[in-house]
């Protein structure tokens, strides 16, 4: 398989950033995309909802599937997976992308936002491939992808905000068991993370302004490592964890980054978990 064409994908948390940048590559190929993602209304300090995402991906020759979704409400998910299957005929992939962040210490982060990490990185996740898996199984060449790093048990990573760390490697490791749960039906699961911070709101309001985004690469070196990826058989490309550097640079022979980059002059700045 060369391209998405036709093909259904489910995206959480694609109103914006990465996201929305792998549903804008899909759409160039003519991809059916559900935006699952809770932006429904203009946000203050966050560009872009459902609405404004979807008008983007059928400017750029998708079709679009606007649902307010909020992961951690299982009813919800369940809703949109049967909506999107009626809209589009099935679901071919599904991309965990939605997350929350906290890069605070332990005594900084409180009960609440521990709740709200863990029940987006590691229980919506989990709660969203169980009410896809349904319609993956009835694809010819289905897919999960998690927007998550390469697990480690490097203690420079936990140090500064465990809550964060575990809630992150919580879904790699779920990605690292569903890739064999799922090995013999077929679908392929894999993770991805990027080698340098991406030019997110994220990363704009948590990671340091305006200098770390100047040092950081623009969301479509996420597309285009997650196009390469989706576009594989499933059946054997399954169970990685790919770095989206060494994957374009080892597949597709991209050693000049500096397209990605938001200003080529800045030396870029390593992503977490790198």
């Amino acid at each position: 398989m060369t391209n998405l064409r036709g093909r259904t994908l489910f995206i959480t948390g694609a109103s914006r950033g990465i996201g929305e940048a792998i549903a804008l590559r899909a759409a160039r190929d003519g991809a059916n995309v559900v935006i699952a993602a809770k932006t429904a209304e203009p946000h203050p300090k966050l560009e872009g909802t459902i609405f404004t995402a979807a008008q983007r991906i059928e400017e750029a020759g998708g079709a679009a599937l606007p649902l307010a979704v909020d992961i951690r409400d299982e009813g919800r998910v369940a809703r949109a997976m049967a909506a999107a299957a009626a809209a589009f005929g099935g679901i071919d992939i599904l991309v965990n992308n939605a997350g929350a962040i906290s890069l605070a210490g332990t005594a900084e982060v409180t009960p609440k936002r521990f709740d709200l990490m863990h029940a987006i990185n590691a229980r919506g996740a989990f709660v969203c491939v169980r009410h896809a898996l349904p319609f993956l199984l009835e694809s010819t060449n289905p897919h999960i992808l998690c927007i998550s790093p390469p697990p480690t048990l490097d203690p420079r990573w936990y140090a500064p905000h465990a809550a964060y760390t575990v809630s992150k490697v919580a879904m790699s490791l779920l990605a690292l068991g569903w890739a064999e749960e799922f090995r013999e039906r077929g679908i392929g699961v894999n993770a991805l993370w990027p080698r340098t911070t991406i030019a997110t709101a994220a990363v704009r309001n948590l990671f340091g302004g305006e200098e770390v985004v100047r040092r950081s690469r623009r969301p479509e070196i996420m597309a285009d490592a997650a196009h390469w990826i989706l576009t594989r058989d499933g059946r054997e490309c399954t169970g990685n964890f790919f770095v989206d550097e060494s994957l374009l640079r080892e597949h597709l022979g991209v050693n000049d980054f500096s397209d990605y980059a938001v200003d080529p002059a800045a030396e870029p700045m390593p992503d977490l978990f790198v």
